[in-house]
């Protein structure tokens, strides 16, 4: 029998666990095929049946329209910080970002090599704790893009379904990596959401981007071939090798995640478990939420004792006890709880349950 901790890593993070042992199950012959998936060619039927049906389980579970295109990448998100405004400044060569975090300002950065970026709201000064209030009349009207991140990793907090900015028709662009499939937003809000696969997808190694058609096919001259979404496109993400098992566990998590009854249900389990987490940290005399309550994430839960050798203490028996990752990003400190779609409720509540024993230990 094997020993299974509860792993509440940030990303790489948490995958079912009844997709991993179907994995393993498949791991030296995929489906009567003699080979592994590691070990096919990209161009065989198998691996060509695998890439369409995660497309057409991804499409499915997020509502998209026909008239965008799933592209399965590399290079992560981090990539996309740099294609986006190669692909996207188009005409004013401008676009509008909030800062809500450590990956909106790297995004920021790079977009500032192409053209002209304007950030229209800031949190930075309160450790990227809230989500700001936007003013609609700042907005820039000839914007190519604008640019949010819906869920902040590091901080925990998240731009909710109902409070995404009305940009009209400036294409809203989303980095969704660390919540989508966590609770349900409208794909036709946006005209381009893109996510690093290793928090709620699958493992590292392949990027989702989610494109409306019209913003293909614009690129900047500069735009290096394989920085070019219509290349991509045109050849149903299989320009080059793609990363072939990590689209094939995403595969398979989208299956699972249908069988669960979709992302609805998923988000209804999801509030669930935060909830737990929250209405205890809120009760405690010990720990505290680092967030404002109306902002925070379903999935990054990062709290403090307010004492640093608490914390580390925390930190240290939660290991002992099956409890794993739970230290914050080191650029923040304290501890984070991250609750992705694969952590059972079953998790979270034994989390509750050892800090409330911590905590009446060291009174």
């Amino acid at each position: 029998m094997y020993e299974r901790v509860y792993n509440f890593s940030a990303g790489p993070s948490v995958l079912p666990e009844e997709v991993l042992l179907e994995a393993s199950k498949e791991m030296l012959n995929y489906k009567g095929s003699g080979m592994s998936v590691m070990e096919m060619s990209h161009r065989s039927k198998e691996f060509m049946g695998i890439a369409a049906d995660a497309e057409k389980l991804l499409r499915e579970l997020m509502n998209v329209p026909a008239n965008y295109k799933i592209l399965f990448l590399q290079g992560g998100a981090s990539t996309q910080f740099a294609m986006i405004p190669l692909n996207l400044f188009s005409n004013s060569k401008t676009a509008d970002y909030v800062d809500t975090g450590a990956w909106s300002t790297k995004a920021i950065k790079e977009a500032k090599k192409y053209g002209t970026v304007n950030v229209l709201a800031s949190s930075k000064e309160s450790t990227y704790s809230y989500i700001p209030k936007l003013d609609k009349s700042a907005f820039s009207k000839d914007a190519d893009y604008f640019h949010i991140t819906t869920n902040n990793t590091i901080y925990g907090t998240r731009f909710t379904p109902d409070n995404l900015p009305d940009t009209g028709d400036v294409p809203l662009v989303a980095d969704m990596s660390s919540n989508i499939l966590s609770e349900v937003y409208d794909v036709s809000k946006f005209g381009l959401i893109y996510a690093g696969a290793q928090k709620n997808m699958g493992p590292a190694g392949v990027t989702a981007v989610i494109i409306r058609e019209d913003l293909i096919g614009k690129a900047m001259d500069i735009t290096p071939t394989m920085l070019d979404y219509k290349i991509h496109a045109d050849a149903d993400s299989l320009y080059n090798t793609p990363p072939c098992y990590s689209i094939y566990m995403c595969m398979l998590v989208f299956k699972w995640l249908k069988e669960k009854g979709g992302v609805a249900a998923m988000e209804k389990i999801n509030r669930e478990k935060s909830q737990l987490l929250y209405d205890y940290l809120d009760q405690s005399a010990m720990f505290k939420a680092t967030v404002a309550v109306e902002d925070r994430s379903l999935m990054n839960v990062p709290f403090v004792t307010g004492n640093d050798e608490l914390d580390a203490a925390f930190i240290k028996e939660a290991v002992a006890k099956g409890f794993v990752n739970l230290k914050g990003h080191r650029s923040v400190g304290g501890m984070r709880a991250s609750i992705y779609n694969a952590m059972p409720v079953e998790g979270v509540k034994a989390l509750v349950e050892f800090m409330k024993e911590f905590e009446a230990k060291n009174k």
